[in-house]
């Protein structure tokens, strides 16, 4: 199957904050990201999850990103947000509720091919026991 996506993904950079920590911990969680500075924030663009996908998959939280994609979702496309503290070590940690003090990392998924929840199973298939399952094997409502 061939995806066709734009993610958008933008960072604010405070005063107390170093810029290429930000964008370090941008690149732990999208290493093809293109990041540009802006004032007061970055602002970098990608066109593919998998590497995003494939943390997921190690951290073992499918189910919980399945979740917000699905929370956040439209026609054309997601939303979710992460903890920058956590993606600067490389972990990926959704942010719920309030923003974080420093801010969230911010990041837009406009799905172009397939449709909004074939990619979704694609990057956080559904599981059953904690394990990955086929998302032809799944019963739609």
């Amino acid at each position: 199957m061939i995806y066709s996506i734009d993610v958008h993904i933008e960072a604010p950079v405070n005063d107390t904050e170093v810029t290429d920590r930000v964008a370090d911990a941008v690149r732990n969680l999208f290493p093809d990201a293109e990041i540009e500075q802006q004032p007061g924030r970055l602002v970098a663009e990608t066109h593919t999850l998998d590497p995003f996908s494939d943390r997921l998959h190690e951290q073992e939280i499918l189910d919980t990103a399945r979740r917000e994609f699905l929370k956040n979702a439209r026609k054309g496309g997601f939303s979710f947000r992460l903890k920058k503290q956590a993606a600067f070590q490389g972990v990926i940690n959704f942010a719920v509720g309030n923003p974080d003090e420093l801010g969230d990392i911010e990041v837009d998924v406009i799905v172009r091919e397939p449709d909004v929840e074939t990619f979704v199973d694609h990057v956080a298939p559904p599981t059953e026991d904690g394990q990955p399952v086929d998302p032809s094997r799944i019963e739609r409502d």
